[in-house]
């Protein structure tokens, strides 16, 4: 999901909502600690063929994606890292693809985080077996940095127009593939009054009733919920978002409405945390896991919203670089965009797929509102390290909150 890498800021306004499917909420969190990035632009021009196939054909080929194809069957594997199935409904696209083109998959462990993943290319610099990663998808910040470590080669897929400039490198080495925002996850029977923004956590009728879906002194996903309520009481300030941030948990916590654990499906069902902070996409992946019992409302915040987005990228070392660009193509092809939606990712593609009538209503009608997300915020990465750097460090000073 950063220097050469910084992100331009973008005037897109974000048309829907994102969501994945997938349980895994510590999948990437705790290690990805920067995965945000600002937010995309709308960019559509006519898409080339894919820029890597003369790596699989030595002569021109008529079809370049067939060319591309044959080269990859050839090499028969694509070996992938840290994709459990149900996160952002990778299940269902790996068996897509391994259907499509009749490629094994060997999978390496799929609860990793970011981090591990880019020590396995390393430790895998020399291995052409099955230890070695062909492709990763990690957090933001480990895009450019794995660019710098040259640990991933560049390709650019058919359809890389169609990916906002803001979420990629101009010169094919990472670009983004879904992102998410932070939301509320409500339990609805125990909670009557469903609260619409950060303000109204504060109100007496939450009390005991608020937790965060991770420590926030090690859980990105918790450090970037606090950001997100420090960006609303800041008035969109991003300086002052980690500071206030605090500052409204402290309140938050004195106001006996914080409760001082991590939030998790089973809580939330039982009642002890019927209000979570967590990514959307993990909110409506439970929503519709606990099918009514409890009711989840997921609420998206009129201020504050904060996306976080994750990326792409081939290892410089692959062995099967064919097999890995054919993946990238699927990914980032209008089946592989809409397997990410159905499963609560919101593809990065998103934008063109609903400009061009791609996107089923059935997808759209569940997924919060479009205007909920008009107000994303995609904070750079320095702004996140800076905003990490005094959350981690005064949590307990300021807060005095311990959650476990």
């Amino acid at each position: 999901m950063t220097s050469a890498w910084k992100l331009a800021s973008s005037s897109l306004v974000l048309a829907f909502a994102l969501t994945v499917a997938g349980c895994g909420e510590e999948k990437k969190e705790e290690q990805a600690a920067e995965t945000t990035a600002p937010a995309p632009a709308a960019q559509e021009q006519a898409a080339p063929a894919p820029a890597a196939t003369q790596d699989a054909a030595t002569a021109p080929a008529a079809d370049p994606m067939q060319a591309l194809i044959d080269a990859a069957k050839a090499e028969g594997q694509l070996t992938t890292i840290a994709l459990p199935h149900d996160w952002c409904n990778y299940g269902e696209m790996i068996e897509g693809f391994k259907a499509k083109y009749g490629l094994t998959v060997n999978e390496l462990n799929p609860d990793a985080g970011s981090g591990d993943e880019i020590e396995a290319i390393k430790a895998n610099k020399g291995n052409t077996g099955p230890q070695a990663p062909d492709v990763i998808d990690v957090g933001l910040s480990f895009g450019p940095s794995s660019k710098a470590e040259g640990l991933i080669q560049p390709y650019k897929v058919a359809t890389w127009d169609s990916i906002p400039d803001s979420a990629k490198d101009a010169e094919g080495y990472w670009y983004g593939d879904y992102y998410g925002v932070l939301a509320f996850q409500i339990n609805s029977d125990v909670v009557k009054t469903a609260p619409q923004d950060w303000a109204d956590l504060l109100k007496p009728e939450y009390a005991n009733s608020v937790a965060l879906a991770g420590d926030p002194r090690a859980s990105n996903q918790a450090i970037q919920g606090v950001y997100a309520a420090g960006l609303s009481a800041a008035g969109g300030d991003a300086a002052k978002a980690a500071d206030a941030g605090l500052k409204y948990f402290a309140d938050l916590n004195k106001a006996g409405n914080f409760v001082p654990v991590i939030g998790k499906s089973a809580s939330l069902a039982q009642g002890a945390t019927p209000i979570i902070i967590r990514w959307d996409y993990n909110a409506l992946a439970d929503r519709d896991t606990l099918n009514g019992n409890p009711k989840v409302d997921v609420v998206v915040p009129k201020t504050g919203v904060v996306a976080g987005v994750y990326v792409q990228a081939i290892s410089a070392y692959a062995p099967h670089p064919n097999a890995a660009k054919l993946w990238m193509e699927y990914l980032y092809s209008d089946e592989g965009q809409l397997t990410w939606l159905k499963g609560y990712c919101h593809p990065i593609r998103f934008n063109d797929l609903v400009k061009n009538g791609k996107v089923p209503q059935e997808m759209l009608d569940k997924l919060p509102p479009a205007a909920a997300y008009e107000t994303a915020v995609f904070p750079t990465v320095e702004e996140q390290n800076a905003a990490k750097e005094v959350i981690t460090k005064q949590w307990d000073t300021v807060v005095g909150a311990n959650v476990q």
